[in-house]
C-alpha cells in the first residue's frame, strides 16, 4: 500500500512575550535563519506535500517569512486547540495524515517526523511524540498501557505522585489522520482554568472515539521549546554543535571547534583549516585548501580554494576572493573582486574594486569609493603594485604592471606599467635637529 500524502500544521501565533522583543518569537534567528524557517527546512526534507503556518493576525512579517507556505490565522488567543483548528479551511478536502507542531521547538529532526510516520503505519490512529528529559520538571506525563499504546496526558498539577514518576514527557506533536484529528478538534472544550482549548485534550477524545493511540520517543534536544532569550540561546548552541560536528565529519579542520560559528548555509570544502575565532555569516562559501586565521568575521562572501586570510579578516557582502589569493591581518573586503594569486596583506580597505591577479597591496591602502553620494568602481589590473598608504580615489583604473609610489593619492587613471606618485618633495635642512635641540638647552 502506497504511504499516504502528509500535511502539517505549524502553530506559530503565540505572542512570546518572555522573549522581551517586538520581533515575532518564531523570526528569532538561530544560525543566520530565522527558527520557523528551521523547521519549514526540516518538513520539506522530510517530503511533507503542503505546510499551513498558522500566525497572528496582522503577522505579515511573519507570513513573509514562510512564504510560499501557505498561512491561517488564529483571530483570538484561545489555546493552542484552537490555533489548529484555525489550519482546517486550508486542509478541509485533505486525505492524507496531519503532523501537528510548534513553531517555537525549531530543532525536530528528519528522523523523527519518520519515526513518528512508521509507527503510525503500526496500525496506529493517532501517534504522540515524547521525550526523556534530564529533569522532567513541570511537563506534561504521557501515561501508556502495558501494551505500549497511550492512556492518557496528565499535566503536572493534576498528576498523582506515581504519574509524576513516570519519565516520558509530551512535546505537544501529534500525527495521524488529518480529518479524524480536525474531528476530534472540534470536541475539545475550555474546560480548564484559563479558559483555553488544549490541543492535549484531543487525546481522551480520541481514546473516547476508540481510537488506538502510539507513543513515539525523541531526544530532548530536538524539543527544545524556545521561550526565552536564554532559550535561544540554548538552541544556537545545539544547533552549532550540530554544524561542528558536519564540517569536522567532511574534512575541515577547526583548531577550537567551541568558538567558531557558522550559519546554516555555510559550505566548506576539504582540507580547510578554521583557526579559533571566526564567524561565517550567511551566505559564506570556502574552497577546498584553504586557511582561515583567527577571528575573521565573513559574510556573504565567496573565498576560493587556497587561500590564506586573516588573521583579524573582515569580508562583507559580494567579497570574492580567488584561488591562492592572500588577505591579511586587519584587512577588510566588500563588493570587490581579487583575483587569483593577490596580495592584499596588511592593514587595508578594498571596496567596490576589482584587484587583478598577482597584484599587491601595500600597508594601508585604502580604495575611496565614496564621495558621500555615490559608490565608484575602482580597478587595479593584472601584476600591480600599490605602495603601502596609497589612497585610490574612485573611480580611477590602475593599468596591468603599473606601480604606485608610497603615500600617494590617485585619482586619474594609470596606464600599463606606468609609475605614478603623488608626493611633496622632501626637503632637508643640515644641522637643524642639533641646533633645536642647543636651543632647547638639550644636548
Amino acid at each position: 500500500m502506497p504511504e499516504k500524502e502528509i500535511a502539517a500544521v505549524v502553530l506559530a501565533a503565540g505572542k512570546g512575550t518572555r522573549m522581551k522583543s517586538s520581533l515575532a518569537k518564531v523570526l528569532h534567528k538561530i544560525a543566520g535563519r530565522p527558527m520557523i524557517n528551521h523547521l519549514l527546512a526540516t518538513l520539506d526534507s522530510a517530503g511533507i506535500g503542503k505546510t499551513v503556518v498558522v500566525v497572528a493576525p496582522e503577522a505579515d512579517d511573519v507570513a513573509n517569512a514562510v512564504a510560499p507556505h501557505k498561512t491561517a490565522i488564529q483571530k483570538e488567543q484561545r489555546g493552542t486547540a484552537d490555533a489548529a483548528s484555525s489550519a482546517y479551511p486550508e486542509l478541509k478536502d485533505f486525505g492524507g495524515d496531519l503532523v501537528i507542531l510548534c513553531g517555537d521547538a525549531p530543532l525536530l529532526s528528519v528522523e523523527t517526523l519518520r519515526t513518528m510516520q512508521q509507527k503510525r503505519a503500526e496500525g496506529f490512529d493517532l501517534v504522540l511524540l515524547g521525550f526523556m528529559p534530564e529533569d522532567c520538571a513541570a511537563y506534561g506525563r504521557i501515561i501508556t498501557l502495558s501494551d505500549g499504546s497511550v492512556a492518557k496526558i496528565v499535566e503536572f498539577a493534576d498528576a498523582s505522585e506515581e504519574e509524576k514518576a513516570v519519565k516520558v514527557c509530551n512535546s505537544g506533536l501529534m500525527f495521524g489522520d488529518a480529518q479524524k484529528i480536525f474531528s476530534w478538534l472540534k470536541e475539545v472544550k475550555p474546560n480548564n482554568a484559563k479558559g483555553e482549548y488544549y490541543l492535549t485534550d484531543v487525546v481522551e477524545i480520541a481514546r473516547q472515539d476508540g481510537a488506538k493511540i502510539g507513543l513515539s520517543l525523541a531526544k530532548e534536544e530536538e524539543l527544545l521549546g524556545v521561550n526565552t532569550l536564554a532559550d535561544l540561546a540554548r538552541a544556537e548552541k545545539v544547533v552549532q554543535g550540530q554544524l561542528r560536528r558536519k564540517f569536522m565529519d567532511e574534512g575541515v579542520t577547526l583548531l577550537d571547534p567551541d568558538t567558531v560559528y557558522f550559519s546554516y548555509d555555510t559550505k566548506i570544502g576539504q582540507d580547510v583549516t578554521i583557526e579559533p575565532s571566526v564567524f561565517f555569516g550567511t551566505g559564506v562559501s570556502v574552497d577546498s585548501g584553504t586557511v582561515i586565521k583567527a577571528f575573521s568575521h565573513f559574510e556573504e562572501a565567496k573565498i576560493g580554494s587556497s587561500v590564506n586570510i586573516g588573521p583579524f579578516s573582515r569580508l562583507r557582502p559580494q567579497a570574492d576572493i580567488g584561488e591562492g589569493a592572500h588577505i591579511g591581518n586587519f584587512v577588510e573586503v566588500k563588493k570587490s573582486t581579487v583575483e587569483k594569486g593577490a596580495k592584499v596583506n596588511h592593514l587595508s580597505y578594498i571596496g567596490d574594486a576589482r584587484v587583478g591577479s598577482k597584484a599587491n597591496i601595500g600597508a594601508g591602502t585604502i580604495t575611496c569609493n565614496y564621495d558621500g553620494f555615490t559608490k565608484s568602481h575602482t580597478d587595479i589590473g593584472e601584476g600591480a603594485f600599490i605602495g603601502s598608504n596609497t589612497c585610490l580615489i574612485a573611480p580611477v583604473s590602475i593599468g596591468d604592471g603599473a606601480m604606485i609610489g608610497a603615500g600617494s593619492a590617485i585619482s586619474n587613471d594609470v596606464e600599463k606599467d606606468a609609475l605614478a606618485l603623488t608626493r611633496a618633495p622632501q626637503e632637508e635642512r643640515h644641522g637643524w635637529a642639533a641646533r633645536f635641540r642647543a636651543l632647547k638647552g638639550k644636548k
